[in-house]
């Protein structure tokens, strides 16, 4: 039993689903759970969608809506032969849903709201790629993931109750899979109040390790417009080769560190049941792409891994005493209460200096609170490239031509804060 997922680029429009379907069949004798994500910028355009419905914009809300309903007509168009089939009614159905939700006044918290609108986004793709599937002759059954993946009352970045959740794959899902291929989302589930939930952003990774998790899958293959996992964004670093194998704290480091071709959070699934991840071009499908297992037979390459529209912040206490425990713990409080995510970090006696991304206005907010108690000094718009496996060469690839704010190394990474 294997799981696949497709991301937003593989379904992107007709022809690019077209292109799934033809992969799919090349499997079509093993039993395949697929994970979808939202089409193409769907979800970008949904996020726009909620601020509008949460400020109650309601002329952006009827643009934004259209445009996306639009969008999703024209690879309708170009899929679907047979729009009398009942499938194709209840695509146009959950476009209803999503109108008479908007057309409501919104309730709850904004990150509530966010769910409930933004989970559209793979609900709309795994209809549409289901029904052209079964029109192709590609026989498939879609499922509700938000039916098998059971979380905390937590909205946009849940903790998932993996107990429940193993159940309920285990004994509901896997003997569907095991008569037929499945089609189901990415990103999504469901609380303790039946509420719907997203997984955090690029979240369908998260999903198909978790669903593969349940199942006990003999593998997780991720679809992707590149080889592999590269050592470099090509976009970035001209000379970025592929790494044919990678093991899982290679990867987990990788991804925790920024990478953005695996989800921060897919490994460690995935690593307690031994599974192997297979990252592969969609567009190349018979290339070999990237291993990450276990016994991944690594070549100690240097990686690099670049965020930018980073803020590094300085924080000292303003009577220029020693930063110590319980300073520290004050400060770790201010980043957690704030849903601030460190990622990189420094201690000097008189100075605690952080790099993190920069989330507009909660970042302001964090300022604001830290001002209290302590001195912050801001420096916008840096760079942070983490180097892992590096040398001087990788080092001075990564630095030239740029200032270096900060530095810190250990014996197998090295991190840059840039400007």
């Amino acid at each position: 039993m294997k799981v696949f997922k497709f991301g937003g680029a593989s379904v992107k429009d007709a022809d690019a689903v077209k292109n799934v379907g033809t992969i799919l069949q090349q499997y079509n004798q093993q039993p395949i759970l697929v994970v979808v994500s939202a089409m193409g910028k769907t979800t970008n355009a949904l996020e726009q969608l909620v601020n509008a419905h949460y400020h109650n914009d309601g002329q952006t809300k009827q643009r934004l809506y259209k445009e996306i309903k639009s969008f999703h007509d024209s690879i309708i168009n170009g899929l679907l032969q047979n729009t009398s089939l009942h499938a194709y009614y209840d695509i146009d159905n959950l476009f209803i849903e999503l109108e008479c939700l908007l057309e409501s006044e919104s309730e709850g918290s904004y990150d509530y709201n966010y769910d409930q609108i933004v989970s559209y986004g793979e609900i709309f793709s795994t209809r549409i790629v289901s029904t052209y599937l079964n029109e192709s002759g590609i026989k498939n059954r879609w499922i509700d993931a938000r039916n098998f993946i059971n979380t905390d009352n937590t909205y946009r970045e849940p903790k998932v109750d993996w107990l429940s959740t193993k159940n309920v794959i285990e004994k509901k899902l896997k003997p569907i899979v095991h008569k037929q291929l499945v089609v189901t989302q990415g990103f999504i589930g469901q609380n303790k109040e039946h509420n719907t939930v997203t997984l955090g952003r690029e979240g369908s990774d998260y999903s198909a390790a978790i669903f593969a998790f349940g199942l006990e899958a003999e593998s997780v293959t991720i679809w992707k417009d590149v080889a592999g996992v590269m050592n470099a964004d090509p976009k970035k670093f001209e000379a970025a080769i592929k790494l044919d194998e990678l093991n899982y704290t290679h990867a987990i480091e990788m991804a925790y560190y920024g990478a953005t071709v695996i989800h921060p959070k897919t490994i460690q699934p995935l690593q307690s049941k031994n599974i192997p991840l297979y990252v592969k071009s969609f567009i190349n499908p018979h290339e070999k792409g990237t291993v990450v297992s276990t016994y991944a037979n690594e070549k100690l390459i240097p990686s690099f891994i670049s965020k930018t529209k980073q803020t590094l912040l300085s924080i000292s206490s303003k009577d220029f005493s020693f930063i110590v425990e319980d300073n520290l713990s004050t400060i770790f409080n201010l980043f957690a209460e704030h849903h601030m995510k460190i990622n990189l970090m420094q201690n000097s006696a008189i100075s605690f200096s952080v790099c993190i991304d920069d989330k507009g206005d909660e970042l302001e907010k964090l300022k604001s609170d830290l001002s209290i108690d302590f001195n912050v000094k801001t420096n916008n718009d840096v760079e942070l490239i983490t180097v892992m496996h590096y040398n001087e060469e990788a080092i001075k690839q990564a630095t030239t031509g740029k200032t270096i704010l900060l530095e810190q190394r250990t014996r197998a990474t090295i991190q840059f804060v840039l400007k």
